[in-house]
């Protein structure tokens, strides 16, 4: 697979031209999010990691193999970044997630051990309002037994009752639990881009 980084945008006019579907990354801060990233590509260090919550402070894409787009959208939640900064963000992601017409599918990655925030919840019903499609998925399932992660999956499944368009897909970046089954939904999200994001989706100005 041929992975590289392409550029790093904290406006629209620096993202890269929509001519190829993409596919974006959304989650709390510090919930594995660039740790997901480099799984999937099998390259440790494309998506920078980092203990400190809120590293991710604008929108990074990544090329796969010319075919598509990956984009690893702002933490939100525990960072410990100024609210003004929190904002430009938040309008930042919002114009992206509205306006980018070649955007496939947004990845919603969550804590497995985590009951979900207000902002997991706000950020799908956010999705499920502009018809924006979210593959759930549930990272650190190595962290909890077997039974545990189902019980935890159950839970949150039943907390997400009405937003999940699909069953959330359990992950580990040390086991790389999952990370066929992600694959296997991201191709398909991105071969069809017009069956699950485009169509219907409302006006940018509700």
């Amino acid at each position: 697979m041929d992975a590289a980084f392409i550029k790093t945008a904290y406006r629209k006019e620096h993202f890269p031209p929509p001519d190829r579907p993409e596919i974006a990354f959304a989650g709390r801060s510090n919930v594995g999010k660039s740790s997901l990233i480099n799984v999937l590509v099998n390259r440790r260090g494309l998506a920078r990691t980092s203990a400190s919550p809120g590293r991710t402070q604008a929108l990074n894409f990544f090329r796969l193999d010319d075919t598509f787009y990956l984009v690893d959208l702002p933490g939100y939640g525990f960072a410990k970044v100024p609210l003004s900064v929190k904002q430009s963000w938040r309008r930042m992601v919002e114009e992206y997630l509205l306006n980018r017409a070649n955007l496939a599918a947004v990845v919603v990655i969550l804590d497995i051990r985590r009951d979900p925030t207000p902002g997991d919840k706000e950020l799908l019903q956010w999705l499920t309002t502009y018809g924006i499609v979210a593959l759930p998925i549930l990272t650190k399932a190595d962290k909890l037994s077997r039974n545990q992660a189902q019980v935890h999956l159950r839970g949150i499944t039943e907390a997400l009752s009405g937003l999940l368009p699909m069953p959330p897909i359990l992950f580990s970046a040390k086991t790389r639990q999952g990370r066929d089954e992600i694959w296997k939904a991201i191709r398909a999200l991105a071969a069809n881009p017009q069956d699950y994001s485009s169509l219907n989706r409302p006006s940018s100005n509700p």
